[in-house]
């Protein structure tokens, strides 16, 4: 491999590699006096998940075109990053990556693609492969906190500076998390498993704690740690927070042509069992109704019976995008108005598809839909998720039969 980049990131889901684009493109717009840009134009500070109005990024300037804007080129050369892709197992996540990845060339990032699933000695494989990088990095760019093999990662970082960029609204959690002094642990997990995974736990326990101080800033100007999202989110204990507002995106793609009709989004809720299957069918059923629904685009993880039964019981186009949501939005065409479910889309989607006239609303989750298997923290992590949307419409939850 050649020599080691500064600028080290690793992404494990198409989203990831997206935001790691969108981070790589902030930092290269910033002027000669640190003051964030949009779009060229100097950007004032505003909190963490406010869209800011203003032209359609359709006509924004090129990427080229940032120079002009007094920009430092220090700062352009270094948004150039070694992408480090741990794909899953599941085929839609790993064609979207690819997709990814060739956009992420096309922007003159470096992508090494590593697998590090498949077999028992698969993880040990990739971490003695990367090891001499991870430790050589002076900035590095992790798209999930959670995930047990960038956790491993974490302790060989030696880095300046940490970065997580969005892994979807699981950001909010690991903010809150982290505020706390608690062990990272996704919202929807449920605790059990026997005495088998309280051995793993156990054992694990020391790499969990030393991905925990990796997070934490360093004092007296050692390791930085900042935080890119488009979640509502605070930093805490010295983080610092750059708002992720698609201009990349915005940039590249679009605007799109507007359909008459409305777009649904899925949500891998069913999947993860959080969400009754039966209750989520009826509410996506009387969602098309309501709403003239046509399309509905589906999440990467959505299993292809549960897909089918909707598309039977609605009739709905079944969508499964070979991109992440925002950019297919934003390539279009799309609704003119976009209905989902609490996810990560409806923080997202007000960014990239700003201007355009296009509607986002977000439909509650009603507690009756839950699964009596879902995590203590499933209800009120996903009113968060609702509430904390900005410039969206709000649609109330579909009420629904009990469950057979």
């Amino acid at each position: 491999m050649p020599r080691s980049a500064s600028t080290l990131a690793f992404v494990e889901s198409p989203v990831q590699l997206l935001n790691v684009l969108e981070w790589a493109h902030a930092r290269s717009t910033v002027p000669a006096d640190g003051r964030p840009l949009l779009d060229g134009v100097p950007r004032q500070a505003r909190s963490a998940g406010t869209p800011q109005g203003g032209p359609d990024a359709g006509s924004a300037a090129p990427h080229g075109a940032s120079a002009a804007a007094g920009l430092d080129p220090s700062a352009a050369g270094a948004a150039r990053t070694r992408i480090v892709v741990l794909p899953p197992t599941d085929p839609m996540s790993r064609g979207q990556l690819r997709r990814m990845a060739a956009l992420a060339r096309d922007e003159g990032h470096e992508i090494r693609w590593q697998e590090a699933r498949g077999g028992r000695l698969a993880p040990f494989k990739a971490l003695a492969a990367l090891a001499r990088d991870v430790r050589a990095a002076r900035t590095v760019v992790v798209g999930d906190p959670f995930s047990r093999y960038v956790q491993l990662l974490l302790t060989l970082v030696r880095a300046e500076e940490l970065v997580v960029v969005d892994d979807g609204t699981a950001t909010m959690e690991f903010i809150a998390q982290t505020a706390r002094g608690e062990r990272l642990v996704r919202w929807h997990r449920v605790g059990g498993g026997g005495l088998p995974a309280r051995v793993r736990e156990l054992v694990y326990a020391p790499v969990s704690a030393t991905a925990r101080r990796r997070f934490t800033p360093a004092e007296g100007g050692g390791r930085a740690v900042e935080v890119f999202s488009s979640m509502p989110v605070t930093p805490h204990g010295g983080m610092t927070l750059r708002v992720n507002d698609f201009a990349w995106t915005r940039a590249r793609f679009g605007p799109p042509r507007l359909t008459k009709g409305t777009d649904l989004v899925g949500t891998s809720l069913v999947e993860t069992g959080v969400v009754d299957p039966d209750r989520y069918l009826h509410a996506v059923r009387t969602l098309a109704r309501e709403h003239g629904a046509t399309r509905y685009f589906a999440h990467r993880r959505e299993a292809p019976e549960k897909l089918r039964a909707l598309s039977e019981a609605t009739g709905l186009e079944i969508v499964r995008p070979d991109l992440p949501l925002e950019l297919i939005a934003r390539r279009g065409p799309v609704g003119r108005t976009i209905v989902s479910f609490p996810s990560t889309v409806v923080h997202t989607l007000p960014y990239a598809l700003a201007g355009t006239g296009v509607t986002v609303a977000v439909c509650d989750v009603d507690p009756d839909w839950l699964t009596a298997g879902a995590s203590p923290r499933a209800r009120g992590f996903l009113a968060g998720v609702t509430d904390t949307a900005r410039d969206v419409h709000r649609l109330p939850a579909q009420a629904a039969p009990a469950a057979g």
